[in-house]
């Protein structure tokens, strides 16, 4: 077993397709029209046939609640695997991204967390 698919919600599927691939540097993989929305993967340019990251619709009704409590508790949706985390800090940060939490060294691991601009704060993770 594997994990093929991943998602993150978010509030406008088209900016985010924008800022996952233009800022953050990740591959589309699939962008399939659905009716109002669209069935959008992106993935690692690094794995390009590895786990996708779906960039889900919160059209439904929880959701809006749900993304509002994990951003006002600091928790991020979802945590991305980076080589250096001082230096995508360094890189995003010019490109006019956010952080809500600079990197931070936790013994094993050093964390950054940034708003992805759809609403979901995002973690960036170096293990040593």
């Amino acid at each position: 077993m594997r994990i093929n698919i991943t998602s993150v919600f978010v509030d406008d599927q088209e900016k985010a397709l924008r800022f996952y691939t233009d800022v953050l540097g990740f591959a589309p993989k699939h962008d399939v029209p659905l009716g109002e929305d669209r069935w959008i993967t992106v993935v690692s340019p690094e794995d390009p046939g590895g786990t996708e990251l779906l960039l889900e619709p919160s059209g439904h009704p929880a959701v809006p609640p749900y993304k509002a409590a994990l951003v006002a508790d600091g928790i991020p949706a979802t945590s991305f695997a980076v080589d250096d985390v001082h230096a995508e800090h360094t890189r995003l940060t010019a490109l006019g991204v956010r952080f809500t939490q600079p990197p931070v060294d936790m013994g094993p691991v050093t964390t950054a967390v940034l708003d992805d601009t759809c609403g979901n704060l995002i973690q960036l993770a170096q293990y040593t």
